[in-house]
């Protein structure tokens, strides 16, 4: 779920702000929630802090009237929240070139006077932040990820070639890349459970068949995309060529 946060410190347009977006998302089939409206930068910073995995579309005032301004903090969002969907809603123009300094990356910088503008560009911003919001969704369970000494990594599943088995350190296998081999913890089996197009076609081995490019039933091998061989067993030559429709 795509998550909508609002920083706003004039109540009354805080209130418009949270009526607008209350309303595209019940007329749309979105899978989107107004989650906090708040008047103060704290609330949102303690938001995220109780809330860290959130993925969040962010509608923020520049002038805050609190220490903090709405790009400084847009600027916090997105140590916390790469993917932030931020967006400046502000009678403050002059300012816009902050969001450069500070690197915000915002969707929108919306003026205020010009109020006709404001709900129309609002709901564009609404559209785009959940158009990439389901395209990073899409992209991510397409990944492939695992843990190396506590730190997350996300692999294309596209990217990979194949899975071979550390014959030398039990629950250990090499991630294949054309041009990289990465060491994970893991078993075999529990890496073709993550991976259901992927094919066991070797006790030691699970490739990517769309990096297969012939098989070769004479000598027992795959050709891949990147010119390399890697063994296959005769029992899965008959799935193997189902697979790659050959």
């Amino acid at each position: 779920m795509l998550h909508v946060l609002i920083c706003e410190d004039d109540p009354g347009q805080r209130e418009r702000m949270e009526a607008i977006v209350t309303k595209h998302i019940a007329t749309e089939d979105v899978d989107m929630e107004l989650i906090l409206s708040a008047g103060s930068p704290t609330d949102v910073l303690d938001f995220l802090k109780n809330h860290p995995d959130r993925k969040g579309l962010y509608f923020l005032d520049v002038d805050l009237q609190h220490n903090m301004n709405g790009i400084e903090l847009g600027a916090i969002i997105r140590e916390v929240d790469p993917s932030a969907k931020i967006v400046f809603i502000t009678t403050h123009d002059e300012l816009a070139y902050l969001t450069f300094k500070h690197k915000v990356e915002a969707i929108d910088y919306i003026i205020k006077d010009r109020p006709e503008d404001v709900e129309t560009r609002m709901i564009e911003c609404i559209l785009v932040a959940y158009k990439r919001y389901l395209e990073e969704e899409e992209a991510e369970a397409n990944e492939f990820q695992f843990e190396i000494g506590g730190r997350l990594w996300r692999i294309p599943q596209s990217k990979i070639l194949f899975f071979e088995t550390d014959t030398e350190m039990k629950n250990k296998a090499f991630l294949h890349k054309k041009d990289e081999q990465i060491g994970l913890r893991s078993s075999m089996s529990k890496i073709a459970a993550e991976l259901p197009d992927f094919y066991r076609c070797h006790k030691s081995f699970l490739v990517n068949p769309k990096h297969i490019r012939h098989v070769d039933k004479i000598n027992g091998e795959l050709v891949l995309s990147n010119g390399e061989n890697i063994p296959i067993t005769p029992k899965s030559i008959a799935g193997l060529m189902k697979v790659v429709g050959k």
